[in-house]
């Protein structure tokens, strides 16, 4: 009755699209929010206008991409209900309280202070102000914390038990369901992505005005603070990424497998693969370029530590290796750019050339996308390698999947693409466009909202002070 495979496949990409388009917002949101708390807390207390101006210049940027990472996130949890209602069912009574505290948290605590601090500059106090911001900021990471939870729950299920409808519920403590043992991995490794993210972003719009005109000081103002993230998060990543990886180690150890590319086990130490093309026909990695042992001494830190291959795990549990070795070396080549790139930005403000060097500028204009692209691959390789499993070792992928007609899942897979390249590509061609204007002085603020709401008196905004921004006096 259901081409249940063909639809499954469908789901699957539908799923991957979405939530890949999705993340893209998040990762510039959480960095960039806590950058314009920064600025604005740099100005209040210093006073210099530049940084005021570069926060005017990127709230501009902040608000549309926030806009857009809401209206894609409601859309992908949709999903939930139509191409994943199995999925749902099961495991709604651990997922649904989690993602539901993310809303009464993070998204009230967002847009409970969103409007202040895109339009309130001055129509609240300098402190009021800052802590709106301060509190939109704290906002984005308490989202990251109840998201990356549930996430995490599903590669390291902990603190469950099952009931007689077969359905996933807890086992009396869900700080074991939150605090599971890969979510403070994956949080600070996700967190640090995001900053790193806004960091080259930012860097990378500095050096475009910097190549254009080497004078300008709120462009310096920017290269320079994003240069100073880059150098110091980007070999903290590294680290981060080491230490998410032992944990995956222990507790996913045939993601690790494939992102080694490690077919056959080796009892006498492993080798790092470079790089190679996987033939799972063949279990065997073709035209590896190696290192012998180096994957032991990084994962077991022994030379001789014996690792399991994956011809120890049946090949129906097996993920798609091709995608994750590509996808993990994808997230770690450009992970070590990064670190080259604050390195290099070190060496140049040592010698007083950070403005001067064309060829840092234009390797920093060249990195800008490089956090959204390395997000992307880590994604990837956590997700793939996840497979089969949508919770790890408990529910397959395919067990998961509401039983749908292919052509219902192609049907609702092409609306998606049509409309989200149509929507959000006008979204990024637009703030493409505000970041290739050059920061100026007294950078103006966002456009003015109406200054009264329905059912209130419309005196206040009929007067000319008011639509000036200055404070209106009410009585005598």
């Amino acid at each position: 009755m259901f081409d249940l495979p063909e639809a499954l496949l469908l789901a699957r990409i539908q799923f991957a699209f979405t939530v890949s388009f999705h993340f893209l917002f998040p990762a510039i949101t959480i960095g960039l929010a806590s950058y314009l708390a920064v600025l604005e807390g740099l100005w209040l207390k210093t006073g210099r206008e530049h940084y005021m101006d570069l926060f005017r210049y990127w709230i501009k940027i902040f608000a549309l991409v926030f806009g857009m990472g809401v209206v894609s996130g409601i859309v992908m949890s949709y999903q939930f209900g139509t191409n994943w209602a199995v999925f749902s069912d099961k495991a709604g009574p651990i997922i649904g309280p989690l993602m539901a505290y993310e809303v009464l948290t993070a998204f009230f605590l967002e847009a409970g202070f969103l409007g202040v601090m895109l339009f309130g500059m001055n129509r609240v106090g300098k402190r009021l102000h800052f802590t709106a911001t301060l509190m939109v900021a704290l906002g984005t990471f308490v989202s990251a914390f109840w998201i990356l939870s549930v996430n995490s729950w599903m590669h390291t299920p902990t603190g469950y038990a099952m009931n007689a409808d077969g359905q996933f519920i807890s086992a009396g403590s869900w700080l074991a369901i939150i605090f599971n043992p890969s979510f403070p991995y994956r949080l600070a490794h996700t967190l640090s992505a995001a900053y790193l993210t806004t960091a080259f972003i930012v860097g990378g719009v500095g050096a475009w005005h910097l190549l254009k005109d080497r004078g300008n000081p709120r462009a310096r103002l920017m290269f320079s603070m994003a240069m100073w993230m880059a150098a110091i998060v980007a070999p903290m990543q590294i680290v981060l990424g080491d230490l998410h990886g032992l944990n995956t180690l222990e507790h996913q150890p045939v993601k690790v497998m494939a992102m080694e590319g490690h077919y056959q086990s080796h009892p006498q130490g492993a080798p790092l693969i470079l790089f190679g093309i996987p033939n799972s026909a063949e279990n065997r990695v073709d035209y590896a370029i190696q290192i012998p042992k180096a994957s032991s001494l990084i994962l077991k830190h022994d030379l001789n530590a014996p690792l399991a291959g994956l011809d120890t795990v049946p090949e129906a549990d097996r993920p798609p290796v091709g995608i994750v070795f590509w996808a993990f070396r994808i997230m770690v080549g450009l992970g070590f750019l990064m670190a080259a790139l604050g390195a290099a930005s070190l060496l140049a403000r040592a010698r007083g050339k950070l403005y001067e060097w064309k060829w840092l500028h234009r390797f920093a204009l060249a990195m800008g996308p490089s956090g959204l692209m390395a997000v992307l691959a880590g994604w990837i390789t956590t997700e793939v390698g996840r497979q089969p499993w949508t919770i790890h070792g408990l529910m397959r992928t395919a067990d998961a999947a509401s039983p749908l007609a292919a052509p219902a899942v192609a049907a609702s897979l092409l609306a998606f693409v049509v409309v989200y390249f149509a929507v959000f590509g006008a979204g990024v061609i637009y703030i493409l466009k505000l970041m290739a204007k050059p920061p100026a002085l007294h950078e103006p603020e966002p456009p003015h909202m109406p200054e009264r709401a329905a059912g209130t008196t419309p005196a206040a905004a009929l007067r000319p002070d008011a639509l000036a921004g200055n404070p209106v006096r009410t009585g005598p």
